[in-house]
């Protein structure tokens, strides 16, 4: 018996230094980069962890920089695309899981199959479709190019937790004179909230962070986004660390936030679809 208590010590001390390691090395880089925000210019690259902190760089980030102009665009953009995001993915799902009618199996097909093709690939032809509709340099180019990101994997995401949903709620909506809409909107969307949840989340954080498209679709300084300016900062002509650093913790903080608020319902929306 003691040898099996001394086991299971050792089982659960290994398991907690290996909980405590892989800690320590998903911190490590975050820190490393909010430690060298607080250096001041010209220390940037210096080994020591912590060295003459300083917010200066905060500061001259605000106000000598094009910075809270490309967070305004960040914030419309990924706004637009987790709302509009959500809400096609969620009727998309609801449909595919509720009823059947022809292409639908196409259809869902299509979805997966469109996230397949790497970004490299795309770039060329959806920049011809957005200079021949003139959406070129406009926010609503980019929040219907993250779409085509979002909704896909969305939609089966959603198709799988409404699958776990008691078609019998249905019944019950119909019953009480509600159409398919009504039972959607009224009964089984209350109920969808940790998919939703996955849903919303996976839509912010891709236009949150995307930076390919970005970058390639806006320009000029007032049209930019978070991931277009930061290349400012460091590119072949000019490095300026500091800046790049401080740039980087403050547009970390809002998808943090999302993720707390979120976060309950990651997991139980992330799994639902195999409860089937």
């Amino acid at each position: 018996m003691a040898r099996n208590e001394k086991r299971t010590f050792a089982a659960s001390a290994g398991l907690h230094g290996g909980l405590m390691a892989a800690s320590l090395i998903a911190v490590f880089p975050v820190l490393w980069v909010f430690l060298t925000s607080l250096k001041p210019s010209g220390h940037e690259t210096s080994a020591k962890f912590f060295d003459q902190p300083t917010f200066v760089g905060y500061t001259e980030l605000l106000t000598k920089t094009e910075f809270l102009t490309w967070f305004g665009n960040t914030v419309l953009i990924a706004g637009f695309t987790t709302v509009l995001g959500v809400f096609l993915a969620a009727t998309t799902g609801y449909a595919v899981s509720r009823f059947r009618f022809p292409g639908m199996r196409p259809l869902m097909w299509t979805l997966l199959v469109t996230q397949m093709f790497p970004v490299a690939i795309l770039i060329v032809p959806i920049y011809q479709l957005l200079g021949k509709f003139h959406l070129l340099n406009q926010p609503l180019g980019l929040i219907l190019t993250y779409m085509t990101i979002s909704v896909p994997f969305c939609a089966w995401t959603m198709k799988g937790y409404f699958d776990t949903i008691s078609t019998e709620i249905d019944e019950a909506g119909r019953i009480d004179g509600l159409n398919p809409f009504g039972t959607f909107w009224r009964l089984i969307l209350p109920l969808a909230r940790p998919g939703l949840a996955v849903t919303a989340f996976y839509s912010f954080i891709t236009a949150w962070g995307e930076v390919a498209y970005a970058s390639q679709f806006m320009t000029g300084l007032d049209k930019m986004t978070l991931a277009g300016g930061l290349q400012t900062f460091v590119n072949q002509y000019s490095q300026n660390w500091q800046m790049m650093s401080t740039a980087s913790v403050l547009i970390a903080i809002p998808a943090a936030v999302v993720f707390i608020l979120v976060q309950r319902h990651l997991v139980a929306g992330q799994t639902a679809g195999s409860i089937k």
